[in-house]
C-alpha cells in the first residue's frame, strides 16, 4: 500500500509529467532542427520572370552623368538625379555587400572595381562559411570575451548566409580524426559547445564515430592508431559566384556598378571633405569624374593605396599575409564530407574539403607583398602535401602531379589607424573614418560580410548625413539574392526535362546560378546528338558549358577570358590545365559577343595563360608550343595570322625565339604516358637476369635508352629506393621496377622550391579557416 501511495503521489506524477513534456519538447526540437531548405512548389519547376540587367555601357553612362556637376558654383545644389549618395570603391565581398545593403535601403549607390568583381581575396578563400572552432577554443582557454562574441556573430551570420543564397551555400559535415583516447571527451565537449552557441540556428548536431564507421566513411584516412572521429557541421559556398550574386542583387535594387574602373584621384571641397573621385576605365583608358556625398573604401588588402590618395602622409595599416590552397582530384576525399587536421606541424588548422567535384586543401600563412596576382610558392605547395600525407592511408601516394591547381590569396589583416601604435591586429574587422571623410572598412572574413556591410552603412548614414535619404532600415537579414526566389533542390530535374541536359550539367547549373539557370540554358547551343540535346561542354571532364560564357558576358559583366575561367566559372581553380584546354573556345565565344579582332583574341589568350601561371599551371605549358592560337576568321585575319607566324619564324631563324622551342618534361596525373610501360617492359626484358629480375645498381643503365629518363641521377634513385623500402633489396622484379621508374620520374621532374623559410607558429586569429 505504501509503495502504491509513493508511486501515485503528486510529486511522482509531477516528475513524470515534467519528464514527458521535456522529452517530447526535446524530440520535437531535434526533429525540426537542421537546415531549412526552400519549400518546393509547382512554380519552382517553371522559369522565373525574365530580367536583363543594364549593360556595362549603361552603367558607365550613369557614372559619367554625375561628373557633369563637379564644377558647381558656390552654394549651388547638385541635381538629385545625378549625384550619388555613396561611391563604394572595391567590388569584393565587402564592397558588394555594402552595395546591396545601401541600395536595398533606397540610397543611390555607385560601385567601381579596378579589376574584375572578386578578382582578389574574395575568390581565393577556403570556401567555408564557418563560426570558427579555433576561435571558440581560444575564447575558453584564454577567457577572451572578444573571441566569444566573434564566434556568436559568425554562427548567426552563417545561418543567414545559407538562407539568403541557398543554391550557392550548403552545410558540410567535417570530420576530426581522433588518435588519442583523452581527445574524445575534449573534442566532444568543444563541438557540443559549438552546437549550443549556435542555438536554434544550428545546422545539425555533432556526433561521435567509431573507428570502423570513420574508415567506412573516409577510407583514405590513416587507420594506424585511430581511436574514432568526431563530426561537426559548418557551411560551404562558391565564393566568387556568391560575390557575383551580391553584385547582381545590388544592380537589381538600382545600384550602378562597373568593373575595370579605377579611382585615380579623390576630390575634396573647400573644407577638405571628400565629394567625388576621378575614375579611369582600364579597358579603354577613358577618364571622368564621379560625384558622391560619401566614399567608402572597401578594397581589402589594397586599402592603403586609397588611404594614401586621401592623405599622402598615411602610414600603412595592412599587414599582408598570403594563404595558399591546392586542388586535388576527387578520389582524395569523400564527396560529402570534409576533414580537419587540428594540429599541423606549425600549429594551425588545415582543411581538406570536397568542392565542386574535386578536393581542396589549405591553408598556409606566409608574409607577402600586396600584389594583384600572388603566386603559390613551391615550398608552400610541398608543405600542404606533406600535411595531407601525414593523415592519409600509407597506401595512398600523395603526388605532386596530382595538384591540379594552386592559388594564393592575401588576407586583409589590418591595424586600426585610430588605435595606439602598440595595438595588435584587429580580430575581425575595422571601420575608420578619416579627417576628410573617407570611410574605410577592412579586415573580417567571408562569413561576416553582411554584418560588416550593415555596420558600415549605418556609420555612413551618420557620417555623411544620409538618414533622410533611406526608405527603411537594414533588410539584408531576409533579403534573398538574385537566383534564390525560384530555386529548389529539385529544380535541376526541370532543366533536364525542358532542355535535355546531362544530369551532371543540370545539377551544376542549378547549384551555381539558382533560378537564373533557366536563362543560361536558353543560350545553349544544340549538341546535334540524340542525348544530350543542349549544353556543349567546354572540356569533357567538367560540367561547364558554352552557354555560361554567353551568359557571363550578357548578364554578369564579364570582359575578359580570365573573368569567365576564374570567376564566372571556376575552371581555373579546379584544374589549370583544363582551363588552358578550354581557353580557345571561351575566347571564340566572347569574340562573337564583344566583337574582338584577331589581335585582341591573341592578346586575351596571352593574358589568360599568364594568369593560369598564377594558378599553378606548369611553366612548360606556358611556352609557345603549348599556348593555343585563335582561329582566324575571314581573309584579313588569315593574312594577319600569316604575318604573325612569319614574324615568329624570322625570330626563330635569328635565335630570338629559341628558348621557347625547348621541350620540358612535366609530371602529370598519370605516372606513365601511353606506350611508356611497354617501352619499359622491353628495356627490362633486355637486361633481366635469372628469375626475370634486374639488379638495383643496373636500373639507371636500363633506363638510359628509354626516352624521358635521361635526367635521372643516382642520388634520386637512392632516394626512391629508400622511400619504397627497396634499398636493401639487391634486385627488382618487373612490378617493383615499374614502381621505382614511376617514382623516379616524379622526383626528377617535380619543381624544386626556390627558397626555404623557417615556419613560424600561427596565432589563432589568423588560422580560423583560410583567407
Amino acid at each position: 500500500m505504501g509503495i502504491l501511495r509513493t508511486v501515485f503521489s503528486r510529486r511522482t506524477l509531477a516528475y513524470a509529467t515534467g519528464s514527458t513534456v521535456l522529452f517530447t519538447g526535446g524530440g520535437y526540437w531535434y526533429l525540426n532542427s537542421g537546415p531549412a531548405y526552400p519549400v518546393p512548389t509547382k512554380t519552382t519547376r517553371r522559369p522565373p520572370p525574365p530580367w536583363t540587367p543594364p549593360s556595362r555601357a549603361d552603367m558607365l553612362k550613369e557614372l559619367k552623368a554625375s561628373g557633369a556637376i563637379t564644377t558647381l558654383s558656390k552654394g549651388a545644389q547638385p541635381s538629385s538625379g545625378e549625384e550619388f549618395d555613396l561611391l563604394i570603391v572595391g567590388g569584393g565581398a565587402t564592397g558588394a555587400g555594402c552595395a546591396v545593403d545601401a541600395a536595398s535601403r533606397g540610397l543611390k549607390v555607385a560601385l567601381v572595381e579596378r579589376d574584375d568583381f572578386s578578382a582578389g581575396t574574395s575568390s581565393k578563400s577556403t570556401k567555408l562559411v564557418h563560426g570558427g572552432v579555433r576561435y571558440l577554443q581560444k575564447a575558453i582557454f584564454e577567457l577572451d570575451y572578444d573571441q566569444y562574441k566573434l564566434v556568436r556573430e559568425a554562427l548567426h551570420e552563417r545561418r543567414i548566409f545559407l538562407q539568403t543564397a541557398p543554391y550557392l551555400s550548403a552545410m558540410l559535415p567535417i570530420m576530426l580524426p581522433i588518435y588519442k583516447y583523452w581527445q574524445v571527451p575534449y573534442y566532444w565537449a568543444g563541438c557540443k559547445m559549438y552546437d549550443v552557441l549556435a542555438g536554434k540556428e544550428n545546422m545539425e548536431s555533432s556526433y561521435l564515430m567509431t573507428k570502423g564507421k570513420a574508415l567506412e566513411t573516409f577510407p583514405m584516412l590513416k587507420s594506424d592508431g585511430l581511436v574514432g572521429a568526431l563530426v561537426y557541421y559548418d557551411g560551404q559556398h562558391n565564393d566568387s559566384r556568391m560575390n557575383i550574386a551580391l553584385i547582381m542583387s545590388a544592380v537589381k535594387h538600382g545600384a550602378t556598378v562597373a568593373n575595370y574602373c579605377e579611382v585615380t584621384k579623390l576630390h575634396k571641397d573647400q573644407n577638405g571633405k571628400l565629394n567625388g573621385a576621378r575614375v579611369k576605365d582600364n579597358l579603354t583608358g577613358e577618364e571622368w569624374n564621379v560625384r558622391a556625398k560619401g566614399i567608402i573604401n572597401a578594397t581589402g588588402p589594397f586599402s592603403d593605396a586609397l588611404l594614401t590618395l586621401d592623405n599622402p602622409a598615411h602610414q600603412p595599416i595592412v599587414q599582408p599575409s598570403s594563404g595558399i590552397h591546392i586542388t586535388l582530384p576527387n578520389y582524395y576525399s569523400p564527396r560529402k564530407m570534409g576533414l580537419l587536421d587540428p594540429a599541423t606541424s606549425d600549429g594551425r588548422v588545415i582543411f581538406f574539403l570536397p568542392w565542386q567535384g574535386n578536393t581542396i586543401a589549405g591553408t598556409t600563412d606566409t608574409p607577402a607583398n600586396v600584389t594583384r596576382e600572388p603566386h603559390a610558392s613551391e615550398e608552400d605547395i610541398r608543405w600542404v602535401l606533406e600535411e595531407v600525407r601525414s593523415y592519409l592511408s600509407p597506401d595512398i601516394k600523395v603526388r605532386r602531379g596530382d595538384v591540379l591547381s594552386a592559388w594564393s590569396g592575401l588576407r586583409p589583416l589590418v591595424r586600426n589607424p585610430g588605435a595606439a601604435s602598440t595595438e595588435g591586429l584587429v580580430r575581425n574587422h575595422m571601420i575608420h573614418v578619416s579627417d576628410s571623410g573617407l570611410l574605410t572598412i577592412a579586415g573580417g572574413k567571408w562569413t561576416t560580410y553582411r554584418a560588416m556591410a550593415e555596420e558600415t552603412i549605418d556609420t555612413a548614414l551618420k557620417t555623411f548625413g544620409l538618414e533622410s535619404r533611406v526608405r527603411s532600415g537594414c533588410v539584408t537579414e531576409t533579403l534573398r539574392l538574385v537566383g534564390s526566389d525560384g530555386w529548389s533542390r529539385n529544380m535541376f530535374i526541370g532543366l533536364i526535362q525542358t532542355y535535355g541536359l546531362e544530369t551532371e550539367v543540370a545539377k551544376h547549373l542549378s547549384a551555381n546560378y539558382g533560378d537564373r539557370a533557366w536563362t543560361v540554358c536558353s543560350l545553349a547551343d544544340s549538341t546535334g546528338e540524340r542525348w544530350p540535346l543542349h549544353g556543349k561542354r567546354l572540356v569533357p571532364s567538367y560540367p561547364f558549358i558554352d552557354a555560361e560564357v554567353r551568359y557571363a558576358v550578357r548578364h554578369e559583366y564579364a570582359q575578359t577570358a580570365i573573368d569567365v575561367l576564374a570567376r564566372r566559372t571556376r575552371l581555373s581553380f579546379l584544374n589549370a590545365r583544363a582551363a588552358l584546354d578550354a581557353l580557345p573556345r571561351v575566347v571564340d565565344i566572347m569574340a562573337d559577343e564583344l566583337g574582338w579582332s584577331y589581335r585582341q583574341r591573341k592578346e586575351q589568350i596571352k593574358l589568360a595563360v599568364e594568369f593560369l601561371g598564377s594558378m599553378g599551371l606548369h611553366p612548360a605549358f606556358m611556352t609557345a608550343a603549348h599556348v593555343p592560337e585563335p582561329e582566324p576568321r575571314g581573309m584579313l585575319e588569315r593574312m594577319e595570322c600569316a604575318v604573325w607566324k612569319a614574324g615568329a619564324g624570322v625570330m626563330g631563324v635569328f635565335g630570338m625565339g629559341g628558348s621557347e622551342s625547348k621541350v620540358e618534361r612535366v609530371i602529370g596525373r598519370s605516372k606513365f604516358e601511353g606506350g611508356e610501360v611497354a617501352a619499359l617492359r622491353i628495356a627490362f626484358g633486355g637486361r633481366a637476369k635469372t628469375g626475370e629480375k634486374v639488379k638495383t645498381e643496373d636500373v639507371l643503365d636500363v633506363l638510359k635508352d628509354v626516352p624521358g629518363y635521361e635526367q635521372a641521377s643516382s642520388k634520386e634513385l637512392d632516394y626512391v629506393l629508400e622511400e619504397a623500402g627497396l634499398k636493401t633489396q639487391g634486385d627488382l622484379d618487373f612490378d617493383e621496377f615499374i614502381e621505382v621508374c614511376g617514382n623516379l620520374k616524379e622526383v626528377a621532374f617535380t619543381p624544386s622550391p626556390k627558397t626555404r623559410r623557417a615556419r613560424r607558429p600561427i596565432p589563432v586569429e589568423k588560422s580560423g579557416g583560410g583567407v
